[in-house]
């Protein structure tokens, strides 16, 4: 069996080389990212088993791919996957669902506190009264405790239910949207639910949480900024795919609410045209909530495990398209 890596974040790969090799794996890594799809093709067409980071799965790539038999996504969302093209090819694909749930959890709670204490953009007031000689908050101005206020966190899933364990320290409401919970597990998690339009209209800080689909792409839009509080804040450890940035660019502009705070982006790194940048209301993050040593260690761990356990004739962990596990060897 051979496993190869399309692309990969780590430094190198070469403990997941050793690990597999003792199993007798042949295993290979490369940096396909910004391939074209005819060398990513070549490179792929006799693995087995194929771990993708960023390259983009589509239908005309798994076309070229004819011993492929397990596909495994590097993190948890894969809107860069083509599922039906992999279940339609009886390729299994699996994800790691609870890859750095921790640490996008304590990034979104960090931005929150950040946007309420204007953190970052207090670094400004300090240059300038360093240089005058004396200080001058007007530019700061206001500033709310977060205790008594509400946040809105619109996806309760893995990530975002750690978001609410961990604000509940900080005197907070919580408003909680998921449709897909169950009475049950709502009760668990124990804050309130409401619609996305009270999310967005009764909330002080707004975090999204959902996966990007048909359904929440642009969730934060024109629209749903108008329902928002001139002193709320929106955050966003998501997708980038779900947040307007022009609109959330004229909102900032014409202070129609107070800030943002973005890890996540459409295009990745945004290009130099980005309309967020430049604005003095809104804190940028290089994609790094998923960022931690623990993290990565872990994940590396549970992908190893995956290709493991189906070389040994058994599924992966966490198969998305479980109707193609009796086709794995």
């Amino acid at each position: 069996m051979k496993a190869v890596v399309t692309d990969y974040i780590e430094k190198d790969l070469e403990w997941e080389a050793a690990e597999l090799a003792r199993r007798g794996i042949e295993f290979r890594a490369y940096q396909l990212k910004f391939k074209p799809e005819s060398e990513v093709a070549e490179t792929l067409a006799d693995a087995d088993v194929i771990v993708v980071n960023m390259v983009k799965m589509t239908d005309s790539l798994l076309s070229k791919l004819p011993r492929c038999r397990l596909l495994i996504r590097h993190g948890i969302g894969y809107d860069n996957v083509d599922v039906e093209a992999c279940t339609r090819r009886g390729i299994q694909f699996a994800y790691q669902p609870d890859y750095c749930k921790e640490d996008v959890a304590e990034h979104a709670v960090a931005l929150i506190l950040a946007c309420a204490r204007k953190v970052v953009w207090s670094r400004r007031t300090l240059e300038e009264a360093s240089q005058s000689g004396k200080w001058d908050f007007t530019g700061l101005f206001p500033i709310y405790r977060l205790n008594g206020k509400t946040v809105g966190v619109i996806g309760v899933g893995r990530i975002g239910s750690r978001v609410c364990i961990k604000l509940r320290g900080f005197g907070v409401r919580i408003l909680g949207c998921d449709p897909y919970l169950s009475e049950e597990r709502k009760k668990e998690i124990g804050i309130e639910f409401v619609d996305a339009d009270t999310v967005f209209r009764s909330s002080d800080a707004v975090t999204i949480h959902t996966p990007l689909n048909d359904e929440t792409r642009w969730l934060a839009n024109a629209r749903t900024f108008g329902l928002m509080k001139p002193t709320a804040f929106l955050i966003n450890t998501s997708r980038g795919g779900m947040v307007d940035v022009d609109a959330l660019a004229e909102v900032l502009r014409t202070r129609r609410i107070a800030g943002a705070a973005i890890d996540v982006y459409k295009v990745e790194p945004p290009p130099p045209s980005f309309p967020l940048f430049g604005l003095d209301n809104v804190i940028l993050t290089p994609h790094i909530g998923w960022a931690s040593e623990e993290a990565g260690m872990e994940i590396r761990q549970s992908i190893l495990d995956d290709i493991v356990a189906f070389a040994g004739g058994k599924p992966a962990r966490c198969v998305v398209n479980k109707e193609t596990i009796r086709q794995a060897p």
